[in-house]
């Protein structure tokens, strides 16, 4: 058995928990410079990399709390920044200078603030405030003077964009899978006008969208009307033209250019990226050559419209920046940490459900494997995110200890299209919680897992899905990892934000009319069947699945006289923002499944 058990100085891979990042990365107007947040000295911060030969990254002081996301003005002369007091939720957003100083708050609402952009107008920006009630207001800030205003008011509301001059805006409206964009009035000094559907009687999501620097062209990243997001484009009073598509990608992000003659697509390739670029209006695609990494979590186009900034990653490279010539189609490295030597890349894995839908996963193996290894069902959130070939210390970790990972995409993920993301709505969540033992058998097929020894975890949805697999099949995991998730759906609704439990009915059901099914499908309801070890971890900060939660899956389990763990981080939210934290985590993961796995299946 591997050693992994003596505590962090024993970890068998500490240059993957070592490896900082690069994340929100975002040019200076004049290209001199890029802006990112990087955990580089321990918590997330804002740095900044000249772009000159030789030159040192500075970071920029906004105070002890961890950083989201960073964004540069059009003027060069400040830069937004988006913190999370506490590492938890409910975040801020100030402004200072790209060589600090003059740290200014421009939204510090009771509730939650999101940066969404510069609006290429002076020092404006538009942001959006969700109060504690869940209601969202859309506002123009100066961020020079303070003053705001709001252009728009509304539950599950999300403001995309604004054109130049102030005059329209694009918002979006309804829960996740179902979203709608409005093209709207916002004059300054007038009620907003009245808002008019850009993609009426059409099903579906319409997730982002931008708009061009007149407001007279809205461009749509949508799947409504088709299975694949793709990209159209909605004039005023005109319908809807399909700009770009692919029948085997979905489009993932959209980013315009300031003068709205360029935009870069990235499109999703069962989780690996593709680009494209296009010149606009005329629709013109072309498609630019793979970027040196596999996923791209951000994408923004440079103010002269020449040059792209990506945060890539791979399973062998943490997050990073790249500068992308979209003339050229050429790549140059701009910051990160490098590629770790020993680090484990990913293969992908297909496979057909019990009821013939078919799966995909991401399958790693450890390096050093003599025959069956014990391996672990690593489950993503969302329910709609997707498993990709990203940078994951934990993984690198458990493949070092000998312990191979299985991450597949279950119904519901995104990237595969619509019909597959809806495939475990409502009622279709139990067939989700069978895909999970459809992934193990699927695992054992391969020949790479000891069927006597494999776990399951997950953070968020995942962790809720762990926690179903789990008491559904009790004898199929030696252990279990829930990360963040829910253990009782009514206890989720009455404690979690009340915009998240508004965006989550169309998913899970109504907290009132499908209360029956919301029991059926809590795992907490059906702890008397769990068998497996089980180590819960939170954070306390999290308002989005509330720590409670975590206690009460910890106390039931407990009672029941399963081995059970809780390792609760005081200082972080939904997510695990400090290194420190991380090493933590891993090492706690590292111990509690090395102990359940490698031990004899009679201890």
């Amino acid at each position: 058995m591997p050693d992994i058990l003596g505590g962090l100085s024993h970890l068998p891979s500490p240059a993957a928990l070592e490896a900082w990042s690069c994340r929100r990365p975002a040019l200076a107007p004049d290209n001199s410079a890029v802006a990112f947040v990087s955990d580089q000295d321990g918590s997330p911060r804002v740095w900044v990399q000249p772009l000159g030969a030789g030159l040192d990254a500075w970071p920029i002081d906004t105070g002890p709390q961890p950083v989201v996301d960073v964004s540069w003005g059009p003027t060069g002369e400040r830069l937004a920044v988006l913190l999370a007091p506490g590492g938890g939720e409910h975040t801020q957003v100030w402004t200072v200078r790209p060589h600090g100083g003059e740290l200014r708050p421009l939204a510090l609402p009771n509730g939650s603030a999101a940066l969404v952009r510069w609006t290429g107008r002076g020092e404006s920006v538009l942001l959006a405030e969700t109060s504690a009630a869940g209601l969202t207001r859309a506002e123009l800030a100066d961020a020079l003077t303070g003053v705001r205003q709001v252009i728009a008011v509304g539950e599950l509301l999300w403001p995309a964009a604004v054109s130049r001059d102030h005059a329209r805006m694009l918002l979006r409206r309804g829960p996740r899978g179902l979203r709608r964009m409005y093209a709207a009035d916002a004059l300054p000094g007038h009620p907003p006008g009245g808002e008019r559907d850009l993609l009426p009687g059409l099903h579906g999501s319409t997730d982002q969208g931008a708009l061009s620097p007149d407001g007279e062209i809205a461009y749509l990243v949508s799947d409504a009307g088709r299975d694949r997001a793709a990209l159209l484009a909605v004039r005023r009073n005109a319908y809807p033209v399909v700009l770009a598509e692919r029948p085997d990608a979905e489009l993932d992000r959209l980013a315009l250019s300031a003068d709205g003659r360029r935009a870069v697509l990235v499109w999703n390739e069962h989780g690996r990226l593709a680009l494209d670029v296009v010149e606009l209006p005329a629709a013109h695609v072309r498609t630019l050559p793979p970027p040196p990494a596999d996923v791209v979590t951000s994408v923004r186009v440079a103010w002269d419209g020449g040059t792209a900034v990506l945060a890539a990653e791979s399973p062998e490279e943490s997050s990073h920046v790249l500068l992308c010539d979209l003339f050229a189609g050429t790549y140059r490295y701009a910051a990160g940490a490098g590629r770790l030597p020993d680090a484990t890349g990913a293969e992908l894995l297909r496979f057909p459900a019990r009821d013939g839908l078919e799966l995909a996963a991401w399958l790693y193996r450890p390096p050093h494997a003599q025959g069956p290894a014990p391996f672990v069902v690593s489950l993503h959130g969302g329910p709609e995110d997707q498993e990709r070939p990203t940078f994951n210390p934990l993984y690198q970790n458990l493949l070092a200890a000998g312990i191979g990972v299985l991450a597949p995409n279950v119904r519901g993920s995104g990237g595969y299209g619509r019909a597959f993301r809806e495939a475990d709505d409502l009622a279709l969540r139990f067939r989700a919680v069978e895909d999970v033992a459809d992934c193990a058998a699927a695992l054992v097929r391969t020949g790479a897992a000891d069927p006597s020894r494999l776990a399951c975890m997950g953070w968020s949805y995942g962790g809720y899905l762990t926690l179903a697999a789990l008491v559904t099949h009790p004898r199929l995991f030696r252990a279990g990892v829930d990360m963040s998730g829910i253990a009782d759906f009514e206890t989720f609704y009455a404690r979690t934000e009340p915009w998240i439990a508004a965006a989550a009915v169309s998913e899970y059901g109504h907290p009132e009319t499908d209360r029956d099914l919301l029991r059926a499908l809590s795992p907490l309801r059906a702890f008397d069947r769990l068998a497996a070890p089980l180590l819960i971890v939170h954070g306390t900060q999290d308002t989005n699945v509330p720590v409670h939660e975590a206690r009460q899956a910890f106390e039931a389990a407990r009672a029941r006289g399963v081995p059970c763990d809780l390792l609760l981080f005081e200082d972080e939210g939904h997510d695990i923002r400090n290194r420190s934290n991380r090493i933590s985590l891993v090492s706690k993961v590292l111990d509690w499944l090395g102990h359940h796995l490698w031990a004899s299946p009679a201890a």
